[in-house]
């Protein structure tokens, strides 16, 4: 596609007011999000002489973060956009200031893992601008598919940028600065986001207690989806340790971060690429194709690594990993909308990008193991598992994907009934039919 007609093409998602400032506004929190991993670690690496500690500490971060994103999720969608960013966005400054503190003055180990715990109340901006694209493109679902592409894109962009920016910025200034510039930018990000209000979509009209304290998890497809997605999760922790690994058994360490970013700028361009594709299949079907092409592509760089390939040839083998990681999850987040009434879009947001969260978690963990234990390029199965894991559960919970849920947020939803939920009220019992199966 000539690039006129490209550009054209995500230039129509900017004509409404106010798209360009939040989208700005939400990078800026993205941005810090994705430098927070990095940053912490080199500083008490730094501070503490401790890769375990600083390991242990994030860890634990990076769980209580999964708890806390839905649980906020819950209350955007309950009391307004603007209403619980600004205070989650001031709350979480305080704790973010406190590990800083207890860094310098030396305090004990348990004082950082509860700094690091109370830094779960961020909101998921990402997900927030999401639903600001759903409800302004509501009677358009192939903008709402170019905004979603859009969003993943950026997504990518940030976790290319962001932990390069904090280890410039530790390396060269201090430690600390990394952390500090987090904090900075998060918290502004956030604020200025919730400053744009006429974006912001309206709250829902609740008929009832059911629906106010219903989780969206009642919804077979959305169970499917956050374990769907905790594997992806997996395959992006893995890939990250075991590429390092590699890169230092070949004597190249300081080339881990090109490896890895080749991986997010393939799935860039897949993610504004397949925004401009139009397909007359459900988002359920592209979601089953999406998980096959990524369990294929993730093939190569176990092939390189076992073959004992060259830094050039892996990282080729890695951007083409990246090709398939967008396309998934951009379709995952479309069905979350597709599947679950605007009332619950923030929180089943949330809880879809936890499942991620947690998966990352364990991908690490079981892919810093094997990289003690195997060969160099032993631990690209990992990730190659865990495509395999992810289209496994995918084909399993088909049925809630592929089908058109009562009560979806897309336009003509019965407003009333919970989706994927029968109208006596029993919800349909996924879990049997994933474990079965998985």
């Amino acid at each position: 596609m000539p690039s006129r007609a490209f550009l054209a093409s995500y230039r129509r998602l900017f004509a409404a007011p106010g798209t360009a400032a939040f989208t700005l506004a939400g990078l800026l929190g993205r941005l810090a999000l994705s430098m927070y991993g990095v940053s912490l670690v080199v500083l008490l690496s730094e501070r503490r002489g401790s890769y375990g500690l600083a390991g242990a500490v994030s860890a634990i971060g990076l769980v209580t973060g999964a708890i806390g994103m839905p649980l906020i999720g819950r209350l955007v969608d309950r009391y307004g956009q603007a209403r619980v960013t600004v205070p989650a966005a001031l709350y979480s400054a305080v704790p973010m200031a406190a590990l800083l503190l207890c860094v310098h003055l030396g305090t004990p180990d348990w004082t950082l893992f509860l700094s690091s715990a109370a830094c779960s109340a961020m909101p998921n901006l990402g997900g927030m601008a999401r639903s600001r694209w759903a409800h302004l493109h509501r009677d358009d679902p192939a903008a709402r598919h170019l905004a979603n592409s859009f969003e993943q894109a950026l997504d990518e962009l940030c976790f290319m940028a962001g932990p390069v920016l904090a280890m410039l910025l530790c390396t060269t200034l201090a430690p600390e600065a990394g952390l500090l510039t987090t904090g900075a930018l998060g918290t502004v990000g956030a604020l200025l986001f919730a400053a744009q209000r006429r974006t912001e979509p309206p709250l829902p009209v609740r008929e009832s207690t059911d629906q106010r304290h219903g989780s969206p998890l009642r919804a077979p497809g959305l169970r499917v989806l956050v374990l769907t997605f905790l594997a992806t999760g997996m395959v992006f922790g893995a890939t990250e340790i075991t590429t390092v690994a590699y890169a230092d058994a070949l004597g190249h360490k300081a080339a881990a971060g090109l490896l890895l970013a080749l991986v997010a700028g393939g799935s860039c361009v897949a993610g504004l690429l397949f925004g401009l594709l139009t397909s007359r299949r459900t988002p359920g079907t592209r979601f089953l194709l999406c998980t096959t092409a990524m369990a294929a592509v993730l093939l190569l760089p176990l092939i390189a690594g076992l073959g004992g390939a060259g830094l050039g040839l892996l990282g080729v083998a890695l951007f083409a990993a990246g090709t398939a990681t967008a396309p998934t999850m951009v379709t995952g987040m479309t069905l979350v909308q597709e599947l679950l009434p605007q009332r619950q879009f923030n929180e089943g947001m949330a809880m879809a990008v936890s499942g991620i969260v947690v998966g990352i978690s364990a991908g690490a963990a079981l892919a810093g193991t094997v990289a003690e234990q195997a060969a160099p390029g032993t631990g690209y199965a990992l990730p190659a598992a865990a495509a395999g894991l992810a289209l496994l559960i995918a084909l399993a919970g088909r049925r809630h994907l592929t089908g058109r849920a009562s009560g979806a947020g897309a336009p003509g939803g019965a407003p009333g009934e919970a989706p994927g939920e029968a109208p006596g009220g029993a919800p349909e019992n996924a879990e049997q039919i994933v474990s079965a199966t998985v």
